[in-house]
């Protein structure tokens, strides 16, 4: 009977060859974090940038060097005022549930970016006065002031276009069932679980898609997401930690990309909302003194096996934008210590520091609270699950939130979001007046050279003032099975799975 079955299982495989069917090929991505909401204006997560890479296109991408290229709109031009930033889209482009891409749809889904009351693209798009259509294909953006990030920020999440029919119709649910026109469509989501996603047949650029479904699969524990990627359970992973990079490396079924993150991770300092009103709200001098309780160099050894890079500011020491003039500085413990007496606080001074669950979350916490205790700090780690401690940031239930930023290709996109009085997710609630001038001028001039001169004045008010205490820039880690075929690391860190074969 076993031959019989046998026999008849390799007839029918022979039957199906022949006749041109084939099995349905499924990428199965292992995530670190169980994303938030997966609606592009109101999401704020790195890991829900990566799902929505899979079924949320943009008006423009880019590429491994950091150029500009188009996706759902063909080309861009700007006045000769900077004043006007006129768009022409991609014809034949549909959403997910088959209704047109043109300008009107475009223009709704960049003024609900713009207007919807939790959006975080608010600050994003700040600029823009009102948007026109036209004609069918064509829109512009009339800007209250030039804003030179503007086409940055349209190769993220302000640039995603929504279905205005499906927005219309779940309103405030649109996040449970979110349309977009991406390459692969929602099929279904299931919290702390998988999100699971299936080709879209009318895709615009379907020619390029090979593969049938992609599932994402949250696992936070890093071990155990390698170790589902060698038994063959996943066939991508997101953030392979520093200290198995070798690993990968020497075993022959796996593939590492890696690229250096355009971001940076730091302690945000919750300086206006902290209820307690604690020392570390209340004086930059106490500020200054955990920054220099701090060696980054020894937190990249220690925790990172010296692959990362130590940083002070929200753009690397390698970014054209970086301020050499204000370097890292060493670790000081007696500065350190005479900066908490002049500020006159008792010491140890108790910070309640929120920190992710994850492996180099908590090792960066444990280190940064040994080397902060020898200064004067009792860091009291408070681990919490990730999409929930945006909630309690958001809501000020921190002193010190050991949070990164995957990072923008303009430096706008690091700093403003989080440090300008009014944008949306400064959730520490920083607000310099002189800051907040420099960041609006920055947005306004287009010259490289002037730009890093205000981005100069900037950084002399906001290292002073330490409204973030930046750590270090991280290696985007990716690993693969060798099954997988096609896949660029881009330097965004994002998964793009348009081109990917599975063998």
């Amino acid at each position: 009977m076993k031959l019989l079955r046998l026999a008849v299982a390799i007839t029918a495989l022979v039957l199906a060859l022949g006749t041109g069917a084939r099995a349905e090929t499924t990428l199965r991505i292992g995530l670190a974090e169980d994303p938030d909401i997966l609606d592009p204006t109101l999401a704020r997560t790195y890991v829900g940038r990566i799902v929505f890479a899979a079924f949320c296109d943009k008006l423009f991408d880019i590429d491994e060097k950091l150029n500009i290229v188009p996706q759902l709109a063909l080309s861009h031009e700007t006045s000769a005022d900077g004043k006007e930033m006129t768009i022409k889209l991609r014809p034949g482009v549909k959403f997910h549930d088959g209704e047109p891409l043109d300008a009107e749809a475009a223009k709704f889904s960049i003024e609900r970016h713009m207007t919807l009351p939790t959006s975080f693209r608010k600050s994003e798009l700040a600029s823009v006065d009102h948007v026109e259509v036209v004609d069918p294909l064509t829109i512009k953006l009339v800007l209250k002031t030039p804003f030179a990030p503007l086409i940055t920020q349209l190769t993220d999440r302000s640039g995603m276009m929504v279905s205005p029919k499906a927005a219309k119709e779940e309103g405030d649910k649109f996040g449970l069932h979110p349309v977009c026109a991406g390459p692969y469509k929602f099929v279904e989501r299931v919290q702390q679980d998988r999100m699971v996603f299936e080709k879209f047949a009318d895709y615009w650029n379907k020619e390029n898609v090979f593969i049938d479904r992609v599932v994402f699969l949250p696992i936070v524990d890093p071990t155990v997401r390698l170790a589902n990627l060698k038994s063959g359970g996943l066939d991508l992973i997101e953030r392979v930690l520093a200290t198995d990079i070798k690993d990968v490396r020497a075993d022959s079924r796996l593939v590492l990309s890696t690229a250096p993150e355009i971001g940076y991770f730091g302690l945000t300092i919750n300086i206006a909302n902290d209820k307690n009103k604690g020392p570390l709200s209340q004086s930059e001098k106490v500020r200054q003194a955990l920054d220099l309780s701090i060696d980054r160099e020894a937190i990249n050894q220690v925790v990172f096996n010296g692959e990362f890079m130590p940083g002070n500011q929200w753009v690397s020491p390698v970014h054209p934008y970086y301020q050499k003039a204000f370097p890292v500085q060493p670790r000081d413990v007696e500065k350190a210590k005479a900066l908490l007496k002049e500020a006159g606080v008792a010491v140890p001074v108790t910070v309640d520091m929120m920190v992710p669950k994850g492996a180099e979350n908590e090792a960066v916490a444990q280190v940064l609270q040994s080397m902060a205790a020898e200064a004067g700090f009792d860091l009291k780690i408070r681990l919490i699950e990730f999409a929930t401690s945006f909630k309690q940031a958001q809501a000020g239930e921190f002193q010190a939130f050991l949070i990164g930023w995957s990072g923008r290709i303009d430096p706008d996109g690091n700093s403003y979001v989080f440090l300008h009085s009014k944008a949306s997710q400064n959730d520490g609630g920083y607000s310099n007046a002189e800051a907040d001038k420099a960041m609006e001028d920055a947005r306004m001039v287009s010259d490289p050279a002037q730009r890093k001169a205000i981005y100069e004045k900037m950084t002399r008010i906001v290292l002073n003032d330490e409204p973030i205490i930046y750590l270090y820039h991280r290696k985007i880690l990716i690993a693969h099975t060798t099954k997988l075929e096609g896949y660029r690391q881009m330097p965004d860190g994002l998964v793009r799975v348009v081109g990917l074969k599975l063998k």
